[in-house]
Formats: structure tokens, sequence, C-alpha cells
């Protein structure tokens, strides 16, 4: 999140950003997400003790009441919100209050549990800290904020239902209906491959809208053939395929947003 907050603020200017905005920005985006994250662990702690991946979770494990939770999570959140909103601008503290209601509240609560295409409705409120980073920096939303929002939007199905695939069994035992429990193996995986493909389109926009150059689209052509690749070995089904297409699809975006940095940095100095 704080990675592609960064590159928003970067990308957002030609300008040298100061180090009290970069850092006023950052604190506040982690402690409301840290604060929503908060509210996730109490609404899903029945869920989360009966999972694996979850289990360890201090709400699930009964290591942090529910009443010290819900304390935690209101301290951070104010906290998070007035550093945006009196330190940065009001429209980033404004933005990620929607965040924080659309994911901790919305998504937690209504959507993870209504629809197997909960994630990807719920994906946007995920998608957003670049546009974060973009408002901290010049106050409005651009197109260009949008556009990094977009690319995470797309991304996130096929990161998760790779994890929802090697996870099926287990959310399954919890009654959440993802994508992988309700449709099946077979459907799931084609959705990834789908959205793998659109999303390989969407990363090559920055480019083609003159907000990115070679470095970036090299770099955007390499990291999404690979993650295609992935995406049909998981199709014909190689032992172990969802778990790694899952990890590599965090190293995809991480890699991704860096080479974004590095060509606007490589872009500016060449000017």
């Amino acid at each position: 999140m704080l990675l592609c907050a960064t590159v928003g603020m970067f990308l957002a200017t030609d300008s040298i950003i100061s180090f009290d905005l970069l850092l006023f920005t950052n604190l506040g985006i982690a402690l409301v997400a840290g604060s929503a994250a908060s509210v996730n662990h109490i609404i899903d702690a029945q869920i989360d003790i009966n999972m694996a991946r979850t289990a360890h979770r201090p709400i699930a494990q009964g290591r942090v009441s529910v009443t010290s939770g819900i304390l935690f999570s209101a301290v951070t959140g104010i906290a998070g919100i007035s550093i945006l909103a009196f330190l940065v601008n009001p429209l980033t503290a404004w933005l990620n209050l929607g965040s924080w209601i659309g994911y901790g509240i919305i998504y937690s609560a209504y959507l993870k549990r209504a629809t197997p295409q909960n994630i990807v409705i719920g994906g946007l409120f995920g998608a957003a800290p670049p546009l974060f980073g973009w408002t901290a920096v010049t106050n409005q939303i651009d197109a260009g904020g949008v556009l990094l929002v977009m690319i995470i939007f797309t991304w996130t199905p096929p990161h998760f239902w790779a994890l929802a695939l090697d996870r099926k069994e287990e959310y399954a035992k919890v009654n959440i209906p993802m994508l992988p429990v309700t449709h099946g193996e077979l459907i799931t995986k084609y959705y990834i491959l789908g959205y793998t493909l659109l999303l390989a389109i969407v990363t090559l926009i920055p480019f083609i809208i003159g907000m990115s150059g070679i470095i970036y689209l090299l770099s955007a052509l390499a990291l999404g053939f690979v993650f295609i690749i992935w995406s049909l070995r998981l199709l014909l089904d190689h032992n172990g395929a969802a778990i790694k297409t899952f990890r590599y699809s965090i190293f995809y975006l991480m890699m991704l947003f860096i080479s974004l940095l590095i060509d606007h940095i490589y872009l500016i100095n060449s000017i």
C-alpha cells in the first residue's frame, strides 16, 4: 500500500516532494489502513479462527479483546484521518475515510459474505492508495491517479482468486462464497486468465498516453508476460500453481510500481 501511495506521489509531479509531505501522507494512510484492517479482524474473528491463514490473528485467538480492538481501531483511524486532514489536505483525508468505510464496513461486513464477486467490487477500496498519494501532492483527482487505481483494481481479482483456489476448502468450510466455492475451480482459472490478459492491456495505457516511457513499457511487458504464463500454468493444473501464482502477483505489483517510479525519475532527469 505505502509503496503504491509513494509512487502515486512522485508520478503526480515533476517537482521535488518535501520529506514532511512524504512522511505525513504515508503515516496517515498507514494508520487508516491499520484501523480498517482491525475492523476486518473484529468482524471476521469467527471465520479467521477456522482458517489456517488467519487462525493466529490476535482477535481470533483471544489475545486481544473485541473492546481493545475497537479502541485500537478508533484511535488509529482518528489519528490517521487527522494527520491527513490537517497536515496533508482534506481531500486525501476524505478519500481515506471513504476507503475505510468501503473496506472495513461494506466489504468486511457485507460484500465478503454476499457475492462471489466480492473481491472484484471490494477491490476498488484496496486499489486506492496511489490515488491517495496523487491527491496528497495535487489536492485534486486527475486521470493519472485514477489510472493507477485501475491498474490495481484489475490486478486484484487474479491476485486474490489464486489464493482462494489454494484455500478453497477453508472458504467452503466457513461459508464464504469465493468464486472457486460457488463456480468451481475451472471457471475461476478462466476468470484469472481473463483478468490477467486485461491487466496486461491496462498496464500499457501509461505508456500509450505519454505518462511513462520505455523503461516502464519494457518492464510492464515482461512482468505481464510472466503473469500470463503463470495463469496458463494454473489453467493446466500444475501442482502448486495457485499459491505460486498468488506469490508472483505480489512480486508483480511491487515491481510494476517500482518500474513506474524509476521510469518517471529517468524521464525527469533526461529533460
